[in-house]
């Protein structure tokens, strides 16, 4: 599970820090609208009420985010990092030891690196 502060998955998801937790994208099936609005990334909504489901980012294949806020057992999922941390709103302060990437930080969550 990560944080994400940019400005995509803020507008995304609705919330002032996106989290998200991976998962191996072989056999997941995702229900939903699929759409693509940034060169590199898929999204998937709910048909009904629109919710975020799933996305999905080149640099990071065979990996799939899901939204913690969607998950049932959000609660035993544990954060480990920040990504985009130098875009985090100005307000917004999470304290904690995680480590925080300035960028995707694609080398920490890709298990193939």
């Amino acid at each position: 599970m990560a944080y994400c502060h940019c400005r995509d998955c803020r507008r995304w998801t609705g919330a002032p820090v996106a989290a998200f937790a991976a998962f191996e994208s072989t056999g997941l099936h995702i229900p939903g609208t699929r759409h693509s609005h940034t060169q590199g990334v898929e999204r998937w909504n709910c048909s009904a009420c629109g919710s975020p489901l799933a996305a999905r980012f080149d640099y990071l294949p065979g990996q799939t985010y899901v939204p913690v806020g969607v998950l049932d057992q959000a609660e035993t999922l544990q954060p480990v990092l920040h990504s985009h941390a130098d875009r985090a709103l100005p307000w917004l302060h999470i304290e904690d030891d995680l480590p925080r990437a300035e960028a995707s930080a694609r080398d920490m969550l890709d298990p193939a690196r």
